[in-house]
């Protein structure tokens, strides 16, 4: 079966997502885009057709991909819903918690299938690391530690810059270590943060998550580091072993910087982009032959600490999550 999808948003992130669904063998039929130009490029390089409008798109396809600014993807995936089209969303699922939990509803009560984009959980070294988990190695989790360090994305992008449409590096950046951080240790009840810096507008956050079993995962996310450059780390240590594993860019890069870099920074990886092993799992997904390896309700839970998250770095406290959900 050959799914029909239409993606909103045509920029950097909607390219990426057509890349997955083209390599599905899936096709575009159609891209929305406020920015005319843009679409008709989009439309041109991916063989769809520029929608008139979100009406139009919904009545052709079989699934619509949401692309746009974070604070843009709740009234979509309303609108997929309400249209009855299965929807694929990047993350976050909303721009808040409250947000995310409705978007969940709403295609629960259509009965439309809700794919969030939580791409982490598609490396290779995360999903090795998971599996090692569960299969006991390392015997329960005490203690998780992940990073997530790089540059403030910029050019067409720098709606990143305004925490009102984006939710800043804890909603766009940490968030994936937030849910990866769940997927390891279970549900988080406590957060603590600090906003350790911020460099020509790239802060610098450190928080300490409490899971429901027990376990402790302290997060760092940055987007004060100098362009081109992208650290990730994961540590996780149990009660008979540890694991780990770090991904750093050469020293000359964290103290130079490097031309030509894209305005959205990306982790390094090998192998088959993990965007695109995302994509095809949801096109698995979608034709009934796997099931979906991140539920919307853990998208939602992610985008619920994250604005503990960012509660705690206002208030200086330490933020209990679930009390008033």
């Amino acid at each position: 079966m050959t799914l029909r999808v239409g993606i909103v948003g045509a920029g950097n992130m909607a390219t990426v997502h057509a890349d997955g669904w083209g390599a599905a063998g899936d096709s575009i039929i159609a891209v929305l885009d406020a920015d005319a130009e843009r679409a008709a490029e989009f439309a041109a390089a991916t063989g769809g057709r520029v929608a008139d409008d979100l009406d139009d798109l919904l009545r052709s396809v079989d699934v619509v991909d949401i692309c746009t600014p974070t604070d843009t993807h709740l009234n979509y995936v309303l609108a997929g819903a309400a249209a009855g089209v299965a929807v694929a969303c990047e993350k976050p699922l909303a721009r808040t918690g409250d947000g995310a939990r409705s978007a969940v509803a709403a295609c629960r009560e259509a009965g439309v299938p809700l794919l969030v984009g939580h791409v982490v959980r598609f490396f290779p070294e995360y999903v090795e690391a998971r599996a090692r988990v569960a299969a006991g190695d390392i015997g329960d989790v005490a203690v998780v530690r992940l990073d997530r360090s790089t540059y403030l994305p910029a050019g067409a992008s720098a709606w990143f810059k305004d925490p009102a449409r984006s939710g800043g590096v804890v909603h766009d950046l940490m968030i994936h270590d937030v849910d990866y951080a769940a997927w390891i240790a279970g549900t988080v009840t406590r957060a603590y943060a600090r906003l350790a810096g911020s460099i020509d507008g790239g802060d610098h956050v450190l928080a300490t998550l409490k899971h429901e079993g027990g376990a402790i995962s302290h997060v760092q996310a940055s987007w004060a580091f100098p362009v081109g450059s992208f650290r990730t780390s994961i540590e996780i240590a149990g009660s008979e072993g540890l694991i780990t594993r770090h991904a750093a860019d050469p020293f000359r890069s964290l103290v130079a910087v490097s031309p030509d870099v894209p305005d959205v920074p990306a982790p390094p990886t090998s192998g088959e982009s993990p965007y695109v092993t995302q994509i095809r799992h949801f096109s698995d997904v979608l034709q009934g032959k796997a099931t979906s390896r991140i539920a919307p309700e853990d998208a939602a839970a992610a985008v619920d600490v994250c604005d503990a998250i960012a509660t705690s770095i206002e208030s200086g406290q330490a933020v209990q999550i679930g009390e008033n959900l």
